[in-house]
């Protein structure tokens, strides 16, 4: 069943099929299906977009976990050939609804493997050997948004819908911000579309980290060094279209920029 699921995604987004219903009889049921499923859909997919190289957090927020029928964050992964450094650009065409989350990036120095959990804000921050301003790149292929509730689990499987990350300048000093009260701004096309804070992501974007590395921990997976892990959104998604440009700027932590074609 898990096989099943995760070759009928694949076609799916192959063909760039609008997101639908798995059939009943091979859909993941449960969280850990989903995750399951998302795993090997991800071995399926390193054939064009390349190996692991870090990790997405999603669903960081009461209010959007609630809108899609979840009690905590998820995660996904992000693949080699879908990370890009900033500036950036990408093609309008490549993508069915492309929009952009705006977040802090940690990338690590050391392992947090499954036998160090539980971890913590600090244990984690040990392990981090900088931080840099990002975007999440999504692809947000539902027909219709009111799935999200019904298909919970396999819009986890689907990895998500991450379509890759973009990364500002490395900050390797981050020891000395306070990266819970730090402020962002999005604009796209030089217009003001959003503000947040780093606490808006579970209080601090390490506290994504932790619980990044304890959900791995329990699936007997660590987060390797080398890995960049993108910690959630500080600011409601924002979709982007053929021509736009979007920068993301940080306090003390610098930009990061797209540019749409």
């Amino acid at each position: 069943r898990i096989k099943q699921a995760a070759q009928y995604l694949l076609q799916q987004e192959r063909e760039r099929q609008r997101f639908g219903p798995i059939p009943e009889e091979f859909a993941p049921r449960t969280m850990d299906e989903g995750y399951a499923v998302q795993e090997a859909l991800a071995g399926l997919l390193a054939d064009t977009k390349g190996p692991v190289v870090g990790y997405k957090i999603a669903l960081t927020s009461r209010v959007v976990q609630e809108m899609v029928g979840m009690s905590e964050p998820a995660a996904g992964v992000v693949f080699a050939n879908t990370a890009h450094q900033s500036p950036a650009s990408v093609d309008r065409d490549g993508y069915m609804h492309l929009a952009i989350e705006c977040e802090i990036a940690a990338r690590l120095g050391t392992d947090l493997p499954p036998d160090g959990a539980p971890y913590d804000r600090s244990s984690v921050g040990n392990a981090v050997e900088f931080v840099a301003t990002a975007f999440e790149l999504t692809d947000d292929r539902y027909g219709d948004v009111s799935q999200a509730k019904e298909d919970k689990w396999t819009g986890l499987a689907a990895n998500l819908f991450n379509a890759g990350m973009v990364l500002g300048s490395e900050v390797k000093d981050w020891q000395s911000v306070d990266l819970g009260a730090v402020r962002g701004r999005v604009t796209i096309n030089g217009e003001l579309v959003g503000e947040g804070r780093g606490s808006d992501v579970l209080g601090h974007p390490f506290e994504a980290l932790a619980w990044l590395a304890n959900t791995l921990a329990k699936r007997g997976t660590g987060i390797r060094s080398g890995m960049t892990v993108i910690t959630g959104s500080m600011v409601t998604p924002k979709s982007l279209d053929a021509g736009d440009s979007a920068v993301f700027v940080v306090d003390q932590l610098g930009e990061v920029v797209l540019d749409v074609s």
